[in-house]
């Protein structure tokens, strides 16, 4: 059974920043990603990186956050910068062998004090 770890969540005041880290329990993930989640809402994508390096993010987090992983595929990072308000949620992360096959993290909570 693949484990994801995540860390780095907490609490900040708006213009701050977290870094949140995942860790997985197995490596050469092709694709790895954020999600995030507030109460009554649908999880939704906030950034994901795949295996040709190429990234997406949401509207809303584009020039505030950055997506990196590490070289052997296990790890993934989110920088998050210049936080608002809105950006309050608990953090998911993903891993995906393919397109049927992912994992998920635990969650880690995201909040910013206004």
């Amino acid at each position: 059974q693949v484990q994801l770890v995540e860390s780095g969540g907490g609490l900040v005041q708006t213009g701050g920043s977290l870094r949140l880290s995942c860790a997985a329990s197995r490596s050469m993930f092709p694709v790895m990603g954020w999600y995030r989640q507030v109460p009554d809402q649908q999880r939704e994508l906030v950034a994901a990186i795949y295996a040709n390096d190429n990234t997406v993010y949401a509207d809303s987090v584009k020039g505030r956050f950055t997506i990196s992983r590490d070289y052997r595929w296990s790890s993934v990072f989110l920088q998050m910068n210049s936080l608002k308000p809105e950006d309050t949620a608990v953090y998911y992360c993903n891993a995906k062998i393919n397109a049927d096959v992912g994992y998920w993290g635990q969650g880690t909570q995201v909040t910013v004090s206004s």
